[in-house]
């Protein structure tokens, strides 16, 4: 499953390139969109982002662990934790997306085969 990796570069590019923003302005508007996400998961709002998927952050309690290599008891602290959930959009595209490309026709060769994300 290599591939490349999305960057806030790589966001910026994709701004400028669709809307047709400066480079600058492109740059600015990603900054601006993840600062907006990180200060309210911050805050313990959820964030929704239609047809995409869900961020929140979860309050995780107080819990003894156990070190797999000498079986020794380890007390893990308590800590919030962001947990994401994805769309059903999301989800079936991911699943659909292996054989059909956004033009909904089939590739040439492809796969029927669906991956399960549940």
């Amino acid at each position: 499953m290599g591939g490349e990796t999305i960057t806030r570069a790589r966001l910026s590019e994709a701004v400028y390139q669709e809307i047709g923003l400066s480079r600058n302005e492109s740059a600015e508007l990603v900054e601006s969109v993840i600062a907006e996400i990180s200060d309210a998961l911050e805050r313990g709002e959820m964030v929704k982002i239609s047809s995409f998927g869900s961020f929140a952050v979860r309050q995780k309690g107080r819990r003894v662990g156990r070190n797999p290599k000498t079986g020794q008891e380890v007390p893990i602290s308590p800590r919030r934790v962001l947990v994401f959930r994805a769309s059903h959009a999301l989800k079936d595209q991911i699943n659909h997306g292996l054989a059909y490309p956004r033009d909904g026709k089939k590739a040439k060769g492809a796969p029927a085969a669906k991956v399960s994300l549940a």
